[in-house]
Formats: structure tokens, sequence, C-alpha cells
């Protein structure tokens, strides 16, 4: 894995609602530069701050990412993953041995 890279990206609601997901510490630091001036907030500076220390080396990429989904959480524009539930258990119901 590259350094800065999330294990699994974020995806997140931007402009008009679009999902754009963020893969990587630099992505998320992008991000959160050009979030509007009049709309950040302590939460921002939260994760803002900590882009800035996963690029430095001093917190590690998983711990920012954390922070990102934090942010988008309080933001409401967080997407949520998709988990897929299973069509079937193998092999169906149990069978009675005589």
């Amino acid at each position: 894995m590259n350094r800065g890279q999330f294990e699994e990206p974020v995806t997140l609601l931007v402009g008009m609602g679009f999902p754009r997901k963020i893969d990587s510490v630099m992505e998320a630091y992008a991000l959160l530069q050009d979030w509007p001036s009049a709309s950040r907030n302590g939460a921002h500076a939260v994760a803002l701050n900590a882009c800035k220390a996963g690029i430095v080396g001093e917190i590690d990429s998983e711990t920012v990412r954390a922070t990102l989904v934090s942010f988008a959480r309080r933001h409401d524009i967080l997407v949520p993953d998709m988990v897929t539930p299973l069509a079937t258990v193998a092999g169906g119901a149990a069978h009675e041995v005589n």
C-alpha cells in the first residue's frame, strides 16, 4: 500500500450532491482546502489538521480516514458503504439424517 493511501476509499457527496471517492490523505486535504470558508467549523479544522499530520507522517492514513469520516457524518455528506446481503446460505436448510 502506498504511503498516504486509505485501505478503503471514503465516498462523499460534493457539489450538487455528486459522489466523489477519496482514496488518500492528499485527496482529503485537497477537498478540505477547497471547502467553502463560510461552512468551515471545528470539525473542518480537526480534519484538516489530521490531513496535515498525515502528510508529514505524524499520524497514519487510517487515522486521517477516520477523521474524514467523522467530518463527513457531521456535514451529512458521507455515502454509506453498500453491503450486499447473502442471497442464500450454501446448501439451504439442514437435512435430517435417518
